[in-house]
């Protein structure tokens, strides 16, 4: 039978479809890494070299690795791991790596677009990441090249992929992005990336596209490519080999959206809308930091991502209590109080069975919605998605920062300096022009006060859903942005993989919010119209 490894992510031998488990010594992990990707016989003596600092007896801890790995990799009667006095070696005919997906870019041709997704992220783990070795520079040196390596391989993946022809518009802008992120001054894919972008959204988007990396080639002091001053149509039409039409077509007017108000339990009235045909699937969004029903309908940022889901569904939008055209005077802002909220609306809204999305907080609330209503919800999805509130996980000393800014929050957010609210549009979006950095400052200080601000961080430090991640039983799936600026891959990634049959999938973004404009904003579309589309 061929054994599978996978060096992508922590490192892990399959067998039969079962996990073999590993040593929990790290440099046995670390050798088994070492002798897999490179070539042999090693000696004994190099091997030593690299991994053990140890004066007493390197031979020795050489040798105990070795007698771990055998066991593992010595299945069927068939000996991968060999040695003799002076050296080691490891036989690979029958193992299967998972990074032999990744050395050559044509291989991807023929695979399903759903099957280039799952390999592409599984490729934005880092390689081989439970088998650094501190204080060992030879070997810390050979898996930073090995990092690096397959960084080079994930470009050239990227590349071919922005480069076919027979791919949609759509999803050559999304892998132009991933190939430019990859390669940020390469000058081919900052030139593809300006012609993907015209393709999908006009002159407008490609100029705008065009005039910032030409930014970011004169701060890094880099030579500006000469094709940055040709007009962006020129750069379309050379990259893409055809005609690119000039204008950018007129995008119609946002339907009207029908605001109605529901009271709660406690007295508070919450503001919420629907739009699209109500004859189409609905489908509710979860309220998130910050709402306000009319200031964000026709936002400069989100107003291309609302748009384009309420052309798909009858969508459901509510405002948060306190905040937007919700009641601000409310006694009880907590966790629990958002959750009852949603169902209120739900209830007014007379929704039996719906998806249900979930942004930033709004994914907790969400998930609480889902484990206690599973007749209620359909579908589940989860963007820029946390489980647990900084409180239960912070060092100290990011406690004390995080306080810090909860008390800038009280004294600076109704000031008509923007520096305060910029503690948080430049993590929510780094990649926001100064426009749309200068509204969302704005829309900020219009959308709540400052002292529900503070009471909206405090409650959202205390979240903690993960509990009922195991109850959550409707189909789900939890994208992220890759890059993250306010929660992590990780912590997207780790979320799903404890709700039952979760799918996961990164998106090539910095933004925790994103921004309509981007490709980013249109994959995100995509995923979710297919995910829902199964039924």
């Amino acid at each position: 039978m061929t054994l599978k490894i996978k060096t992508i992510g922590p490192i892990t031998t399959i067998h039969d479809g079962a996990e073999l488990p590993l040593p929990a010594s790290r440099k046995s992990r670390a050798l088994l890494a070492y002798l897999l990707l490179n070539e042999g016989p090693h000696s004994r003596e190099a091997l030593c070299e690299l991994l053990w600092d140890v004066p007493d007896d390197p031979r020795g801890a050489l040798r105990w690795s070795l007698s771990k790995l055998r066991p593992i990799l010595n299945c069927d009667g068939v000996e991968r791991i060999g040695s003799d006095r002076q050296q080691v070696w490891c036989e690979k005919s029958d193992i299967r790596i998972d990074q032999d997906d990744w050395r050559d870019p044509s291989g991807w041709t023929g695979k399903s677009e759903d099957e280039v997704e799952a390999l592409w992220d599984e490729g934005a783990t880092a390689l081989l990441m439970d088998c650094d070795v501190p204080n060992q520079s030879s070997y810390a040196a050979w898996i930073a090249g090995q990092r690096a390596a397959f960084e080079k391989s994930r470009a050239a993946i990227a590349e071919a992929q922005a480069l076919r022809q027979d791919m949609p518009a759509t999803a050559r802008d999304a892998w132009a992005q991933r190939w430019l992120q990859l390669a940020p001054f390469i000058d081919d894919a900052a030139k593809n990336a300006v012609a993907a972008r015209h393709a999908i959204a006009g002159i407008g988007a490609a100029k705008e596209l065009a005039e910032k990396l030409e930014r970011s080639y004169s701060e890094a002091e880099l030579p500006v490519p000469d094709f940055f001053a040709e007009d962006a149509n020129e750069i379309a039409s050379d990259a893409l080999a055809q005609p690119i039409a000039d204008p950018t077509p007129t995008e119609p007017p946002l339907p009207d959206q029908d605001i109605r108000f529901v009271q709660t339990h406690d007295n508070i009235s919450i503001a919420w809308a629907s739009v699209g045909d109500p004859a189409s699937p609905p489908l509710v969004k979860a309220a998130n930091w910050l709402n306000h029903l009319e200031l964000d309908w026709e936002a400069p940022i989100w107003s291309p991502l609302f748009r384009d889901l309420a052309s798909a569904f009858h969508l459901i939008r509510y405002d948060e209590r306190g905040c937007g055209l919700s009641d601000w005077d409310c006694h009880e802002l907590t966790f629990e109080s958002f959750v009852t909220d949603l169902e209120q609306v739900v209830e007014a809204a007379g929704l039996d069975r719906f998806p249900l999305l979930g942004i930033s907080q709004g994914a907790a609330v969400s998930i609480e919605y889902a484990a206690r209503h599973p007749d209620k919800v359909s579908h589940l999805v989860l963007f820029g998605a946390y489980d647990c509130g900084w409180r239960h996980v912070a060092s100290e000393e990011e406690t004390r920062e995080r306080e810090a800014v909860m008390v800038l929050t009280e004294t600076g957010w109704g000031s008509d300096n923007p520096a305060y609210r910029h503690l948080f549009s430049r993590t929510f979006m780094p990649d926001a022009e100064p426009s749309e950095l200068d509204w969302f400052d704005e829309f900020q200080r219009q959308t709540t006060s400052s002292a529900n601000a503070v009471r909206f961080l405090e409650a959202f430090s205390t979240i903690d859903v993960s509990d009922r991640l195991a109850e959550v039983q409707c189909p789900t799936l939890v994208v992220h942005s890759r890059d993250d600026q306010r929660i992590p891959l990780a912590t997207g990634r780790k979320l799903a993989t404890r709700i039952p049959g979760a799918r996961f999938a990164g998106i090539e973004s910095r933004n925790h919010l994103l921004l309509g404009r981007e490709a980013a904003s249109s994959e995100f579309l995509r995923l979710v119209r297919d995910f829902l589309k199964e039924g």
